[in-house]
Protein backbone atom coordinates (compact mmCIF):
# COMPACT_ATOMS: atom_id res chain seq x y z
CA UNK A 1 0.00 0.00 0.00
CA UNK A 2 1.39 3.63 -0.74
CA UNK A 3 2.14 5.73 2.03
CA UNK A 4 0.35 9.29 2.32
CA UNK A 5 2.24 12.28 0.93
CA UNK A 6 4.73 12.96 2.55
CA UNK A 7 5.87 16.74 2.52
CA UNK A 8 8.93 16.41 3.12
CA UNK A 9 10.18 14.03 0.05
CA UNK A 10 12.14 15.42 -2.71
CA UNK A 11 12.24 14.52 -6.71
CA UNK A 12 16.16 14.23 -6.04
CA UNK A 13 15.03 11.90 -2.86
CA UNK A 14 12.95 9.74 -5.36
CA UNK A 15 15.91 9.41 -7.90
CA UNK A 16 18.43 8.63 -4.82
CA UNK A 17 15.83 5.91 -3.64
CA UNK A 18 15.42 4.76 -7.61
CA UNK A 19 18.91 4.67 -8.44
CA UNK A 20 18.29 6.39 -11.53
CA UNK A 21 19.29 10.46 -11.92
CA UNK A 22 17.05 13.06 -11.16
CA UNK A 23 16.12 13.94 -14.76
CA UNK A 24 14.56 10.28 -14.83
CA UNK A 25 12.51 10.14 -11.96
CA UNK A 26 11.06 13.65 -13.41
CA UNK A 27 10.66 12.14 -16.71
CA UNK A 28 8.72 9.21 -14.98
CA UNK A 29 6.93 11.57 -13.23
CA UNK A 30 5.60 13.54 -16.02
CA UNK A 31 4.66 10.95 -18.36
CA UNK A 32 7.53 11.83 -20.95
CA UNK A 33 9.11 8.97 -23.16
CA UNK A 34 12.61 7.93 -22.99
CA UNK A 35 12.42 5.94 -19.99
CA UNK A 36 12.59 2.04 -19.99
CA UNK A 37 9.18 0.27 -18.97
CA UNK A 38 11.39 -1.94 -15.90
CA UNK A 39 12.67 1.84 -15.20
CA UNK A 40 9.45 3.08 -15.15
CA UNK A 41 7.98 0.83 -12.76
CA UNK A 42 11.30 0.84 -10.11
CA UNK A 43 10.89 4.90 -10.32
CA UNK A 44 6.61 4.55 -9.48
CA UNK A 45 7.35 1.99 -6.70
CA UNK A 46 9.74 4.68 -5.33
CA UNK A 47 7.27 7.37 -5.54
CA UNK A 48 5.27 5.11 -3.60
CA UNK A 49 7.43 3.95 -1.21
CA UNK A 50 8.22 7.61 0.08
CA UNK A 51 5.06 8.67 -0.46
CA UNK A 52 6.25 11.54 -2.47
CA UNK A 53 3.50 13.97 -4.06
CA UNK A 54 4.71 17.31 -5.97
CA UNK A 55 2.96 20.29 -5.10
CA UNK A 56 0.34 22.36 -7.13
CA UNK A 57 2.49 25.37 -7.40
CA UNK A 58 5.32 25.56 -9.70
CA UNK A 59 7.43 21.83 -9.91
CA UNK A 60 10.80 22.07 -8.25
CA UNK A 61 13.36 22.67 -11.03
CA UNK A 62 14.92 19.73 -12.65
CA UNK A 63 18.78 20.92 -12.72
CA UNK A 64 21.66 18.36 -15.71
CA UNK A 65 23.64 16.27 -13.47
CA UNK A 66 27.33 16.14 -15.35
CA UNK A 67 27.68 13.99 -18.77
CA UNK A 68 30.53 11.03 -17.22
CA UNK A 69 33.08 10.18 -20.17
CA UNK A 70 35.00 6.83 -19.75
CA UNK A 71 37.89 6.31 -21.73
CA UNK A 72 39.36 3.06 -22.44
CA UNK A 73 43.14 5.24 -22.13
CA UNK A 74 43.86 8.98 -22.17
CA UNK A 75 47.60 9.07 -22.73
CA UNK A 76 47.14 9.42 -26.81
CA UNK A 77 46.37 12.69 -28.70
CA UNK A 78 43.26 10.89 -30.22
CA UNK A 79 41.65 11.04 -26.75
CA UNK A 80 42.73 14.33 -25.93
CA UNK A 81 40.87 15.97 -29.22
CA UNK A 82 37.94 14.10 -28.24
CA UNK A 83 37.52 15.11 -24.74
CA UNK A 84 37.90 18.72 -25.49
CA UNK A 85 34.32 17.87 -28.17
CA UNK A 86 32.93 16.51 -24.99
CA UNK A 87 33.73 19.48 -22.99
CA UNK A 88 32.82 22.11 -25.54
CA UNK A 89 29.57 20.62 -25.85
CA UNK A 90 28.89 20.56 -22.22
CA UNK A 91 30.05 24.22 -22.15
CA UNK A 92 27.25 24.77 -24.71
CA UNK A 93 24.60 23.63 -22.96
CA UNK A 94 25.44 24.57 -19.33
CA UNK A 95 26.90 21.01 -18.21
CA UNK A 96 29.69 19.97 -16.50
CA UNK A 97 31.81 16.65 -17.71
CA UNK A 98 32.78 14.09 -15.37
CA UNK A 99 36.26 11.93 -16.71
CA UNK A 100 37.69 8.83 -16.43
CA UNK A 101 39.41 5.86 -17.61
CA UNK A 102 39.65 1.72 -17.43
CA UNK A 103 43.51 2.45 -17.26
CA UNK A 104 46.19 4.82 -16.63
CA UNK A 105 49.82 4.67 -17.53
CA UNK A 106 51.01 1.53 -19.11
CA UNK A 107 48.55 -0.70 -17.92
CA UNK A 108 46.33 -2.93 -20.30
CA UNK A 109 42.64 -1.29 -19.80
CA UNK A 110 39.95 -3.46 -18.51
CA UNK A 111 38.39 -5.19 -21.47
CA UNK A 112 34.84 -3.09 -20.17
CA UNK A 113 33.59 -1.01 -17.82
CA UNK A 114 31.21 -3.47 -15.96
CA UNK A 115 27.30 -3.61 -14.76
CA UNK A 116 28.09 -2.06 -11.08
CA UNK A 117 30.21 0.88 -12.17
CA UNK A 118 27.31 2.01 -14.21
CA UNK A 119 25.02 1.50 -11.93
CA UNK A 120 27.32 4.05 -10.09
CA UNK A 121 27.66 6.45 -11.82
CA UNK A 122 23.57 6.43 -12.50
CA UNK A 123 23.51 6.84 -8.31
CA UNK A 124 25.43 9.90 -9.08
CA UNK A 125 22.79 11.62 -10.81
CA UNK A 126 25.03 11.96 -13.81
CA UNK A 127 22.64 13.06 -17.20
CA UNK A 128 24.28 10.43 -19.23
CA UNK A 129 27.19 8.44 -20.21
CA UNK A 130 29.50 8.51 -23.29
CA UNK A 131 31.94 5.93 -23.32
CA UNK A 132 34.99 6.09 -25.92
CA UNK A 133 36.95 3.31 -27.59
CA UNK A 134 35.93 0.87 -25.03
CA UNK A 135 33.60 -2.57 -25.27
CA UNK A 136 30.30 -2.88 -24.27
CA UNK A 137 28.84 -5.89 -23.50
CA UNK A 138 24.58 -6.54 -23.49
CA UNK A 139 24.69 -6.29 -19.83
CA UNK A 140 26.24 -2.74 -19.27
CA UNK A 141 23.87 -1.94 -22.22
CA UNK A 142 20.83 -3.43 -20.11
CA UNK A 143 22.35 -1.68 -17.29
CA UNK A 144 22.09 1.83 -19.05
CA UNK A 145 18.47 1.35 -19.89
CA UNK A 146 17.68 -0.50 -16.35
CA UNK A 147 18.71 2.63 -14.68
CA UNK A 148 17.42 5.20 -17.14
CA UNK A 149 21.05 6.24 -17.89
CA UNK A 150 21.51 8.03 -21.47
CA UNK A 151 24.28 6.20 -23.27
CA UNK A 152 26.21 7.52 -26.39
CA UNK A 153 29.00 5.29 -27.56
CA UNK A 154 31.70 7.37 -29.61
CA UNK A 155 34.11 5.22 -32.26
CA UNK A 156 32.53 1.45 -30.78
CA UNK A 157 35.29 -0.96 -30.85
CA UNK A 158 32.32 -4.30 -31.11
CA UNK A 159 29.31 -3.83 -32.88
CA UNK A 160 25.94 -2.89 -31.27
CA UNK A 161 22.71 -2.61 -32.45
CA UNK A 162 19.71 0.31 -32.56
CA UNK A 163 19.55 -0.09 -28.50
CA UNK A 164 23.08 1.75 -28.73
CA UNK A 165 23.75 5.85 -30.15
CA UNK A 166 27.29 5.62 -31.76
CA UNK A 167 29.24 8.19 -33.05
CA UNK A 168 32.27 7.97 -35.35
CA UNK A 169 33.61 9.10 -38.39
CA UNK A 170 33.57 7.59 -42.12
CA UNK A 171 36.36 5.30 -41.50
CA UNK A 172 35.14 3.28 -44.89
CA UNK A 173 35.80 6.15 -46.94
CA UNK A 174 38.83 7.33 -44.75
CA UNK A 175 40.71 4.28 -45.85
CA UNK A 176 39.46 4.27 -49.80
CA UNK A 177 40.83 8.07 -49.64
CA UNK A 178 44.28 7.15 -48.12
CA UNK A 179 44.77 4.04 -50.15
CA UNK A 180 43.53 5.90 -53.95
CA UNK A 181 46.11 9.16 -52.86
CA UNK A 182 48.58 6.37 -52.77
CA UNK A 183 47.46 4.83 -55.69
CA UNK A 184 47.02 7.67 -57.66
CA UNK A 185 50.83 8.91 -57.02
CA UNK A 186 51.72 5.90 -58.70
CA UNK A 187 52.38 2.85 -56.04
CA UNK A 188 51.12 -0.58 -56.27
CA UNK A 189 53.03 -2.06 -53.46
CA UNK A 190 50.87 -0.67 -50.52
CA UNK A 191 50.95 -1.97 -47.36
CA UNK A 192 48.33 -1.70 -44.30
CA UNK A 193 49.79 -1.04 -40.93
CA UNK A 194 47.75 -1.83 -37.93
CA UNK A 195 44.14 -1.19 -36.52
CA UNK A 196 43.73 -4.39 -33.77
CA UNK A 197 41.93 -7.55 -35.19
CA UNK A 198 38.55 -6.66 -32.96
CA UNK A 199 38.60 -3.11 -33.37
CA UNK A 200 35.35 -1.85 -35.49
CA UNK A 201 37.28 1.38 -36.60
CA UNK A 202 40.20 -0.24 -37.61
CA UNK A 203 38.42 -3.03 -39.76
CA UNK A 204 36.17 -0.56 -41.97
CA UNK A 205 39.56 1.42 -42.46
CA UNK A 206 40.55 -2.17 -43.79
CA UNK A 207 37.85 -2.69 -45.64
CA UNK A 208 38.52 1.18 -47.56
CA UNK A 209 41.96 -0.03 -48.36
CA UNK A 210 40.97 -3.51 -49.67
CA UNK A 211 38.15 -1.81 -51.92
CA UNK A 212 40.44 1.07 -53.31
CA UNK A 213 43.02 -1.47 -54.39
CA UNK A 214 40.36 -3.84 -55.97
CA UNK A 215 39.13 -0.63 -57.60
CA UNK A 216 42.57 0.29 -58.96
CA UNK A 217 42.29 -3.54 -60.32
CA UNK A 218 45.28 -4.46 -57.73
CA UNK A 219 44.77 -7.42 -55.53
CA UNK A 220 45.45 -7.56 -52.09
CA UNK A 221 48.57 -8.76 -51.32
CA UNK A 222 47.97 -10.41 -47.61
CA UNK A 223 51.54 -10.47 -46.51
CA UNK A 224 51.38 -6.50 -46.78
CA UNK A 225 48.30 -6.23 -44.30
CA UNK A 226 49.61 -6.59 -40.81
CA UNK A 227 46.88 -5.80 -37.46
CA UNK A 228 47.87 -4.49 -34.16
CA UNK A 229 47.16 -1.89 -31.45
CA UNK A 230 47.03 1.77 -32.18
CA UNK A 231 50.56 2.14 -31.04
CA UNK A 232 53.53 3.68 -32.26
CA UNK A 233 55.53 0.50 -31.14
CA UNK A 234 52.86 -1.52 -33.43
CA UNK A 235 54.05 0.69 -36.44
CA UNK A 236 57.74 0.12 -35.98
CA UNK A 237 56.78 -3.59 -35.24
CA UNK A 238 55.16 -4.10 -38.76
CA UNK A 239 57.60 -1.82 -40.68
CA UNK A 240 60.44 -3.71 -39.24
CA UNK A 241 58.80 -7.12 -41.06
CA UNK A 242 57.89 -5.60 -43.74
CA UNK A 243 60.52 -3.44 -44.78
CA UNK A 244 62.85 -7.41 -44.76
CA UNK A 245 60.27 -8.92 -47.44
CA UNK A 246 62.05 -9.57 -50.97
CA UNK A 247 59.66 -7.41 -52.27
CA UNK A 248 58.76 -4.46 -49.64
CA UNK A 249 56.09 -2.28 -49.82
CA UNK A 250 56.81 1.39 -51.33
CA UNK A 251 53.86 3.03 -49.43
CA UNK A 252 52.20 2.29 -46.26
CA UNK A 253 48.43 3.04 -45.12
CA UNK A 254 48.98 3.53 -41.11
CA UNK A 255 45.40 3.01 -39.02
CA UNK A 256 46.28 5.87 -37.14
CA UNK A 257 48.78 8.66 -37.09
CA UNK A 258 51.07 7.27 -33.59
CA UNK A 259 51.49 3.78 -36.29
CA UNK A 260 52.54 6.35 -39.11
CA UNK A 261 55.34 7.98 -36.93
CA UNK A 262 55.96 4.52 -35.72
CA UNK A 263 57.07 3.29 -39.45
CA UNK A 264 58.86 6.95 -40.06
CA UNK A 265 61.20 6.23 -37.67
CA UNK A 266 61.96 2.60 -39.00
CA UNK A 267 62.01 4.03 -42.33
CA UNK A 268 64.72 6.23 -40.88
CA UNK A 269 66.78 4.35 -38.99
CA UNK A 270 67.28 2.34 -41.83
CA UNK A 271 68.66 5.21 -44.14
CA UNK A 272 65.39 5.38 -46.31
CA UNK A 273 64.35 8.62 -46.96
CA UNK A 274 60.28 9.74 -46.44
CA UNK A 275 58.73 10.01 -48.78
CA UNK A 276 61.50 9.41 -51.66
CA UNK A 277 61.50 5.84 -49.98
CA UNK A 278 58.58 5.18 -48.84
CA UNK A 279 55.29 7.11 -48.40
CA UNK A 280 53.74 7.29 -45.65
CA UNK A 281 49.59 8.13 -44.52
CA UNK A 282 48.20 8.21 -40.97
CA UNK A 283 44.88 8.45 -39.76
CA UNK A 284 43.14 10.88 -37.49
CA UNK A 285 45.41 14.35 -38.10
CA UNK A 286 45.90 14.74 -34.33
CA UNK A 287 48.51 17.92 -33.56
CA UNK A 288 51.46 15.49 -34.10
CA UNK A 289 50.83 15.06 -37.49
CA UNK A 290 52.32 18.46 -38.34
CA UNK A 291 55.51 18.29 -36.54
CA UNK A 292 56.33 15.06 -37.76
CA UNK A 293 59.43 14.84 -39.90
CA UNK A 294 58.26 15.26 -42.65
CA UNK A 295 54.97 16.54 -42.20
CA UNK A 296 52.33 13.75 -42.42
CA UNK A 297 49.95 13.35 -44.95
CA UNK A 298 46.90 11.22 -43.07
CA UNK A 299 43.28 11.39 -43.30
CA UNK A 300 41.66 14.21 -40.92
CA UNK A 301 38.82 12.77 -38.13
CA UNK A 302 36.30 15.15 -37.08
CA UNK A 303 37.66 14.39 -33.27
CA UNK A 304 36.39 17.88 -31.49
CA UNK A 305 33.42 17.93 -33.40
CA UNK A 306 32.38 13.87 -32.65
CA UNK A 307 32.75 14.83 -29.34
CA UNK A 308 30.50 17.66 -29.29
CA UNK A 309 27.59 15.87 -31.13
CA UNK A 310 28.09 12.96 -28.54
CA UNK A 311 27.39 15.58 -26.14
CA UNK A 312 24.13 17.30 -27.62
CA UNK A 313 23.16 13.90 -28.19
CA UNK A 314 23.29 12.27 -24.82
CA UNK A 315 21.84 15.60 -23.69
CA UNK A 316 19.08 14.63 -26.13
CA UNK A 317 18.37 11.84 -25.06
CA UNK A 318 18.63 12.87 -21.08
CA UNK A 319 15.53 15.28 -22.79
CA UNK A 320 13.56 12.42 -23.71
CA UNK A 321 13.81 13.58 -27.20
CA UNK A 322 15.30 10.87 -29.57
CA UNK A 323 18.34 10.96 -31.84
CA UNK A 324 17.75 11.47 -35.64
CA UNK A 325 19.74 8.61 -36.40
CA UNK A 326 21.56 5.97 -34.20
CA UNK A 327 24.66 5.47 -35.67
CA UNK A 328 26.07 9.10 -36.61
CA UNK A 329 29.19 8.81 -39.15
CA UNK A 330 31.07 12.71 -39.51
CA UNK A 331 33.39 12.48 -42.86
CA UNK A 332 36.77 11.99 -42.94
CA UNK A 333 38.86 14.50 -45.20
CA UNK A 334 42.37 13.48 -46.59
CA UNK A 335 45.34 16.18 -45.67
CA UNK A 336 47.95 16.21 -47.93
CA UNK A 337 51.38 17.34 -46.50
CA UNK A 338 54.76 16.42 -47.14
CA UNK A 339 55.01 12.45 -46.80
CA UNK A 340 53.84 10.94 -49.66
CA UNK A 341 55.45 11.03 -53.07
CA UNK A 342 55.59 9.59 -56.22
CA UNK A 343 57.73 5.85 -55.71
CA UNK A 344 61.38 6.57 -56.99
CA UNK A 345 61.35 4.24 -59.61
CA UNK A 346 58.25 5.87 -61.38
CA UNK A 347 59.83 9.10 -61.19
Amino acid sequence: MSRPPNPRSTLAAVAEHAGVSKATASKVLNGRSGVSEPTRRHVQRAIAELGYSPSTGPREPVTRGAVHVVFDRIINMYSLYVLDGVIGGGREFGVDVVTSALASGGEAPERSLGADRIKEIAARGHSGLIVVTAQLTGEEIAACENAGLPLVVIDPVNPLDDRVTSVGATNWAGGVQATRHLIDLGHRRVAFAGGPADSVPGRERLHGYREALEAAGIGTDRALVRPGPFTAETGASIAESLLDLDDPPTAFVAASDVIAMGVIRVAKWRGLEVPGDLSVVGFDDTYGAMWTEPALTTVRQPLRQMGRVASRTVLELADGRGPDSHHVQLATEMIVRESTAKPRRAR
